[in-house]
Order: C-alpha cells, then sequence, then structure tokens
C-alpha cells in the first residue's frame, strides 16, 4: 500500500492492517485491502464515471485522462488528455489522444468498446459541434462519428447519445461548454439518439417532448426538461435513462426504460427521486431511489412490472454509485464525503448482507460541488482488482490533486 499524507489524514500499514488516523487520534484497525496510486502528479488523472469499461478485458491496461488545473468548471478551448495506464510496465502512463468535451463527472465519456481488447471510444468537438472519436490502438486507426455517445450496448455494436449542451445548462458537470445550448423547456429536436458504430449512422428514438407527453403528470407544467444516466441492460435489449425536470436547481426524476429501437416505453418510477443505478441482469436494476410511501435505499425493481424490493437496509444506508460484479455475488459501491471528509468505498455481499470496507479516503474542502471527485469505483473484468478517483491532497495546498488508485479485492472475493 503506497502511503500518502495530507493535513488531515495519514494511511498507515502494518502487517496487512490499515491504520486511520485523523487529526492525530488514531481510528480503530481494521483489515483493509492492499491499494496503490498508478498515477502521479504534478498533473491530475482520474476516469469517471462508474458504469464504463475503464479496464481492457485482460484486466492489465486502464484508461483515465489527464488535465493541468482542477476546481472550476472546463471552458471552451480546455483540453484534456486521453491515456492509458500499462500495469503491467511500472504503471506506465501512455498518452492516446485529446479531448476538447468534458466535464469533471462523467469526463469524455472514455471507455473500451465492449468486447475489444483493440478499440476505444471517446467524446469531443469540432468547432462547437460535438463527435466522438474511435480509435484502434493496434493498427492506430481512428474513426469520427458525428454524434457524441453516452453508453454503448454490451454487444458493441450500438451507442446512445444525449444533447450533452443542454446537460451542462440543466446539470452543470455533466454535459460539455458550448456556445450553443438548448434552453427550450421541451424541446422537440432533443432526445436520444442512436447510433451505429460500425457504420456511424444516427437516428433521433425519441425527444424530450416525446417524453414529457409520455404520461404526463401536472408538475411537468412550467418546467424545463432534460434526460440523463442512460445505460443499456446485460443482453443489449432495453436502454435505461432518467427524466429529469425542475427550475432553479432543484429538479425531480423519472426512470424510463424501452427497447433498443425506442419502442414499448415503460414508467418504472415515478415517485420523483432516483439517483445512481446499474443493471443487474437484463430483466432487474438496482438503484438508490425513494419509491412513493417507502423510505429512500437501495431497491431492486423487475423491468415493465411495479415489483420492487429493497437490499442493504441496514448497511447500505446512503447514496452511492452502485455495480455488480462478474458473478453477482458482490455489490460495489462507495459514499459521499462523511463530516470527517472521508469517503469509503466498499463491497456488500448479498447472501450474508455484509459490508467490507475498502478504504477510507480524504476528500479536502476544495473538492465540492461540480468539480468533487467521487472515487466512481470500477473493477477489473476478474472482478479482483477495483480502481478508484481520490485526492492526494488539495492541489492549492501543494498536493497532487485528483489520481488513480487501484484496490487488490482478491483477498475478500476469492
Amino acid at each position: 500500500m503506497q502511503a500518502s499524507m495530507s493535513r488531515r489524514r495519514a494511511i498507515l500499514q502494518v502487517a496487512g492492517l490499515g491504520l486511520v488516523g485523523i487529526g492525530g487520534r488514531a481510528a480503530a484497525a481494521e483489515q483493509l485491502p492492499p491499494v496503490r496510486t498508478i498515477t502521479r502528479g504534478p498533473r491530475h488523472h482520474w476516469f469517471g464515471y462508474y458504469d464504463k469499461l475503464q479496464f481492457d478485458p485482460a484486466g492489465k491496461r486502464l484508461l483515465g485522462m489527464e488535465v493541468d488545473f482542477e476546481h472550476h468548471s472546463p471552458r471552451l478551448g480546455d483540453t484534456v488528455r486521453i491515456g492509458m495506464v500499462d500495469l503491467a510496465d511500472g504503471d506506465r502512463w501512455t498518452e492516446l489522444g485529446t479531448s476538447g468535451s468534458w466535464g469533471w463527472q462523467q469526463g469524455c465519456m472514455l471507455q473500451w468498446r465492449p468486447g475489444s481488447s483493440d478499440e476505444i471510444i471517446w467524446n469531443d468537438r469540432e468547432d462547437d459541434r460535438f463527435v466522438s472519436r474511435l480509435l484502434n490502438l493496434k493498427t492506430g486507426a481512428l474513426r469520427t462519428l458525428p454524434r457524441p455517445i453516452y453508453t454503448i450496448a454490451p454487444n458493441g455494436r450500438t451507442a446512445f447519445g444525449i444533447d450533452f449542451a443542454r446537460l451542462q445548462l440543466m446539470r452543470p458537470g455533466y454535459g460539455y461548454a458550448s456556445a450553443k445550448a438548448d434552453a427550450t423547456a421541451i424541446p422537440a429536436d432533443a432526445g436520444i439518439w442512436r447510433i451505429d458504430l460500425d457504420t456511424g449512422k444516427d437516428q433521433l428514438l425519441v425527444s424530450v417532448a416525446d417524453v414529457v407527453g409520455f404520461q404526463p403528470q401536472p408538475h411537468f407544467v412550467g418546467l424545463n426538461h432534460w434526460f440523463n444516466h442512460l445505460l443499456v441492460n446485460t443482453d443489449s435489449t432495453r436502454l435505461e435513462f432518467l427524466h429529469r425536470c425542475g427550475k432553479g436547481g432543484g429538479f425531480r426524476t423519472r426512470m424510463l426504460t424501452m427497447n433498443l429501437d425506442g419502442t414499448d416505453r415503460f414508467v418504472l418510477e415515478d415517485a420523483g427521486m432516483v439517483s445512481h443505478f446499474i443493471w443487474r441482469d437484463p430483466d432487474h436494476i438496482l438503484a438508490w431511489a425513494q419509491p412513493a410511501g417507502r423510505p429512500a435505499g437501495f431497491w431492486i425493481y423487475r423491468d415493465r412490472t411495479r415489483a420492487l424490493e429493497r437490499i442493504g437496509a441496514d448497511v447500505m444506508t446512503q447514496d452511492g454509485h452502485c455495480t455488480y460484479l462478474p458473478g453477482n455475488r458482490w455489490i460495489l459501491c462507495d459514499t459521499y464525503p462523511d463530516r470527517q471528509r472521508l469517503q469509503h468505498p466498499y463491497l456488500f455481499e448479498v447472501a450474508s448482507q455484509r459490508r467490507v470496507p475498502l478504504g477510507h479516503f480524504e476528500s479536502p474542502p476544495a473538492y465540492t460541488g461540480e468539480w468533487r471527485c467521487d472515487t466512481h469505483p470500477r473493477f477489473s473484468p476478474d472482478g479482483r482488482q477495483i480502481c478508484i478517483d481520490s485526492p492526494v491532497g488539495d492541489s492549492q495546498a501543494g498536493g497532487q490533486g485528483r489520481q488513480m488508485h487501484l484496490i487488490d479485492v482478491s483477498g475478500i472475493v476469492g
């Protein structure tokens, strides 16, 4: 475990025990898995969202982004570098490209193309038009697709995208800076686009206006509407997305699913609060939500039905970025900073209902709001390694800022 120290936190390791000290007071020793920092300053490195493929199929190469500044919104002209860490070669960083369309939370949607050990994809811009780049690392061939992507189907053939300029206007930090954001309350020409990754052919599947008119609710009137957080199920047959509406910073959320051709829409949750989610299998979704008349928590929804079940009620008590490790025996999740500014990635074993801590990582006060650094835990294909984003001290105070860290969970998951 590589030790890092800041003004408020020190992590020590003695004979495999992770001892966390805060403000000079030692907390109770606990078993924590080994962790090492795989990127270094002075530049800042991170990957972004938890539901993208960061690891290559062999689990040896990890994608990431590199930037020279922190603590302000990306502006027009701000560029992020696309790169890769080679775990088999001393964590060597190799630059692969650049992007002019990115945000602190989800980066530029950088990820491996599902099923490929050679191709990666990310969003970029040409003038003030957003596009996506598909790079073959083996041949060096670079293709440009006419629209930006948000998510890719597990079959690796189809991607889905939205209007990122509008998203940034409605939910700063998740979209991209633009001089042409559409401020229309309910646009008919902005929505979810389907993109064929082989041909580049694109199609508007459903507009914002279409979804607002689908099983409308009285509170829709007078609000701005937009889409966020798209994800395809595990057998590439259904797409989940969030329909949000609000004005002045607050918003309400509906969770919907539909076929990949836009048909058979279903409102899965409409009580107003849905946050992070993941598909467990083709028919079930795990989501932090508050169904009508029920407490906020992690709920499992069965697609196209009203069936739902709460999970981890006693130990998964906070919103976090959730995924299932391969085999669905373990849920990987994290927390937002607590009162001591510590973030806590963890594993939850479904059968035993036990929570296993993976570490306690400081997020200095400067990392807040739009440019916060969530850990967003991502797993390797075999589920034995976890990568997180976390600051190594505040860059404004001489620290290295956000960097990527690798946690070995093989001793936990077996």
